[in-house]
């Protein structure tokens, strides 16, 4: 059901429109979507992929956003279990999947999703870490924003073009979440972000799909990599300080 609405913020959004108002229609013939057809993934394959009014063609993307963002949901619940962080990490797996859409669609990161998760998320992992009694990691969680916020500053400010505003502003969210969870997570996250955008950025130029001066997103390998290192980043940064230290 949240994916069903990220894929409603991910087309709005950017086009300034309500994310409330109106009800989901289809854009070629204007009908409303049923209440029985708009069942999250269920739906689309009842239809065959296709309008019950006039069969145009509904992308498969809504079904996979919808399918993805419930598999995350119930990996990080896996991961965390029943933690007062919990919702924290929820919502930041939702706001970052909805980044990821846009940003892929539009290479922008709207401050009005990147600049709420701030006092939002901080706000959840406040509460979080005092219900737990350990409001030490409210520390690490403020690190972690600083580290990864100046990272990306810099990294804008050395390479113009490279990074954007956004990414930097998006880096400060994903630090505070990672710095929560230990110093570990936060590398790895950090790490597998630039990883994953080398990798497809290679595979890019490598098959022609993109030239050395193409700009391509970054946000969803953010994104992805602190998918990675809330569910693995301790581990990860284990067996890496283990096998550099023999």
């Amino acid at each position: 059901m949240v994916g069903s609405f990220l894929n409603v913020v991910a087309w709005r959004l950017p086009r300034g429109e309500s994310v409330l108002r109106p009800a989901s229609r289809c854009p070629r013939c204007g009908h409303a979507i049923r209440a029985r057809d708009n069942v999250p993934v269920i739906g689309w394959i009842l239809l065959r992929g296709r309008c019950r009014d006039c069969s145009a063609r509904i992308s498969p993307r809504y079904p996979a956003v919808e399918a993805v963002t419930g598999l995350t949901f119930g990996l990080i619940a896996w991961r965390l279990g029943f933690d007062w962080a919990l919702p924290a990490f929820l919502y930041l797996s939702g706001v970052g999947i909805a980044l990821a859409l846009i940003d892929f669609d539009t290479r922008r990161l709207p401050n009005s999703l990147t600049l709420p998760s701030y006092l939002i998320g901080g706000g959840l992992l406040t509460a979080a870490g005092l219900l737990d009694g350990q409001p030490q990691l409210l520390l690490h969680a403020a690190i972690g924003m600083a580290v990864l916020y100046a990272l990306y500053f810099v990294l804008m400010i050395a390479k113009p073009g490279g990074m954007g505003f956004g990414d930097v502003k998006l880096a400060g969210v994903v630090g505070l979440y990672l710095g929560y969870l230990g110093w570990g997570p936060l590398a790895v996250g950090a790490f597998a972000a630039f990883l994953l955008g080398g990798l497809v950025g290679a595979g890019l130029l490598l098959f022609g799909e993109a030239r050395r001066k193409t700009k391509i997103p970054f946000g969803p390998y953010m994104v992805v990599g602190a998918l990675v290192a809330v569910l693995a980043g301790s581990e990860l940064a284990h067996l890496y300080v283990h096998a550099v230290g023999g």
